[in-house]
């Protein structure tokens, strides 16, 4: 009989061994075979994962690696600890895999025989680095982690090496991520200074005996700063739009669908069990700070994902904007808006894949990921496009997309302590849901004028691209119209089944009772000290669901249809929208300049922000 401890590092080894069986085998197989192995490698990870998060229930699972297991509370083993925010994390980054592994069937040119199973390989360590990630109990195996996801991520940006664009992309990635992951290294030295222990609870144990100083805070603001950046919050953020934009499309599906999200819990873990305290970081003070980044990071995401006609390039900087949400939703440190920003974060990872992947059909089709180049190109494509502008309205927040319920919980528990909050959700997913509109009216309808240029100023078109596979005029395989499919459906069942609600409202009541980990992981009885938050729709979610998708739909027919009005009306609107964009726009998209002289510029002014906020 498996006990469920053994499953967690079952989790972990399971990605990793397909991933070498992939190398070692993978010169000798046919291009079928390989597809069939890291198939049923990325099955077995999955249920797993599934059968782990049915076995954890409630509780949590420790499991420490070689029997170190604590003596009085100390133990310098290695832990590995899964509850329900956790394994289900690591289970939707498990499914996102599957889903992309199925989608990869035929996307890629058959490789050299020699290269035929590095790609797969490559998607099987990814996810275990983020499946170890999600699980581990220990800060510096959540670095390594980390870092192993990190890396991996830098090969997968670069894939097809013989273009010099992802190469590109993938040094800015890399350069930038590696910065910000010395800066957390340096934040696990101050810790690991102060208390002598690595392991979460247990440094939480020992910081409660010290009273807070700023030798706490910047520990702290150091941890978080590579989190923060690979989130890509506001002003650490540069790196992702250029890396989405090069890297394959099958990439950019787990990259916006789960990699970012993992950061956000990854400031939240450490933080609730860590920095949380009887003398730790302060919780109002914490929730600004991070609130005011959220919200930057949410309106800045926002603003320039409705400037660009590059398509890939438009759902990473609607990435960025829900990502400044999340984390919104988790800096309001309540159990009610960590199961609100749970279920955003599993039922966006849907939609968000599932746009990625109707972008690569066209990219396949049409060689080109250009909003403007492909006006009424997609008309013979009307399943995608459907499937395109269904994904548009559940980033919207239409009910009942699980997307609108997760915006709702989160709405109705941060609009006690910040009343103006449900109207930055409201505007930043109508206007997120209402350029990937805009695209599809466009590009598979043909509706309004042929689009043209509004303001001078550096832009990325997308057109030129390379298609990734072999023949762009084939017939579009069943897979990569079926994959996108299954997500929005499972997007839609988050929203529809009482069950995911139910689960994460527990989930989230457990993730915030730092005594509760602390007590698993050394071994003593715990039961939950807070009451479980309500997780379901209200009428008042509901209208504001309403609205945002609303003013989505307005957003983008006043973009496909505006130009062609002759009212008053619509030339004052015109000429309003002209002056706003010379004067914040165009700013804006010019200090995404492509450096990463400036990047590593901003990350230090990030950082400095960070620092000076936290210790005053």
């Amino acid at each position: 009989m498996v006990r469920t401890a053994d499953l967690l590092p079952l989790a972990v080894a399971v990605p990793l061994l397909g991933a070498v069986a992939l190398v070692v085998v993978g010169r000798w197989l046919p291009r079928p075979a390989i597809d069939a192995l890291v198939t049923v490698w990325a099955v077995l990870e999955a249920g797993c994962l599934a059968w782990l998060w049915l076995r954890t229930g409630d509780g949590h699972s420790v499991s420490w690696l070689g029997g170190w297991s604590p003596v009085r509370g100390e133990s310098v083993g290695i832990v590995l600890v899964g509850d329900r925010i956790g394994v289900g994390l690591a289970l939707l980054t498990a499914a996102l895999v599957l889903a992309v592994v199925v989608y990869s069937w035929r996307y890629f040119d058959e490789p050299p025989v020699a290269h035929a199973g590095t790609f797969p390989a490559l998607l099987l360590l990814f996810e275990a680095g983020m499946v170890g990630f999600a699980l581990t109990g220990d800060l510096f195996d959540a670095f390594v982690f980390f870092e192993l996801m990190g890396a991996v991520a830098y090969a997968l940006t670069g894939y097809r090496i013989e273009d010099p664009r992802p190469v590109q992309g993938a040094l800015v990635f890399g350069v930038v991520n590696s910065l910000g992951a010395y800066c957390s290294l340096l934040g696990i030295g101050l810790v690991y200074a102060r208390t002598g222990e690595l392991g979460f609870a247990q440094i939480g144990v020992q910081l409660a005996r010290h009273r807070a100083d700023t030798l706490l805070s910047v520990a702290f603001v150091l941890v978080i700063t590579g989190l923060l950046v690979k989130a890509a919050v506001v002003p650490l953020h540069f790196w992702l739009p250029d890396a989405h934009s090069v890297a394959p499309t099958p990439v950019c599906m787990l990259f916006s669908g789960v990699m970012v999200e993992l950061a956000v819990y990854g400031v939240a873990r450490v933080y609730w069990v860590v920095f949380s305290g009887p003398h730790g970081i302060a919780q109002p003070h914490l929730r600004a700070v991070l609130v005011a980044a959220g919200v930057l990071t949410a309106l800045v995401g926002a603003v320039m994902c409705w400037q660009q006609r590059h398509l890939k390039r438009l759902l990473a900087f609607s990435t960025i904007g829900h990502v400044g949400l999340f984390l919104t939703g988790a800096a309001l440190l309540t159990s009610a808006s960590t199961a609100g920003t749970a279920l955003y974060v599993a039922a966006h990872a849907g939609v968000k894949a599932a746009l990625f992947a109707t972008t690569g059909v066209l990219l396949d089709r049409h060689g080109s990921v250009d909003e403007h180049g492909l006006y009424r190109r997609g008309r013979d494509l009307p399943l995608v496009g459907a499937l395109f502008a269904l994904g548009g309205l559940g980033l919207a927040g239409l009910p009942p997309f699980g997307t609108a319920l997760g915006k709702a919980v989160t709405e109705h528990a941060g609009e006690e302590q910040f009343p103006w909050l449900p109207a930055v959700f409201v505007f930043v997913s109508a206007l997120t849901g209402g350029a990937v509109l805009r695209a599809a009216a466009r590009i598979f309808a043909g509706a309004g004028p042929r689009p043209r240029e509004r303001y001078a100023g550096p832009e990325t078109t997308g057109s030129g691209e390379e298609p990734e596979i072999r023949d762009p005029q084939r017939r579009i395989p069943t897979p990569m119209l079926a994959v996108p499919t299954v997500l929005l459906a499972a997007s839609l069942a988050l929203g529809l089944l009482p069950g995911p609600g139910v689960a994460l409202a527990r989930a989230a009541r457990q993730f915030t009772d730092r005594t509760a980990y602390t007590a698993a992981v050394l071994g003593h009885p715990a039961t939950p000290a807070s009451p479980m938050p309500d997780v379901g729709w209200s009428a008042e979610g509901v209208l504001l669901a309403l609205a945002s998708t609303a003013l989505a739909v307005l957003f983008a027919a006043a973009a496909v249809w505006g130009p062609a009005l002759r009212s008053p009306l619509a030339g004052r609107a015109a000429a309003l929208c002209e002056g706003v964009g010379r004067r914040v726009v165009v700013p804006l998209r010019r200090l995404h300049s492509g450096h990463l002289g400036d990047y590593v510029a901003w990350l230090a002014v990030g950082v400095a922000v960070l620092l000076v906020a936290m210790s005053v």
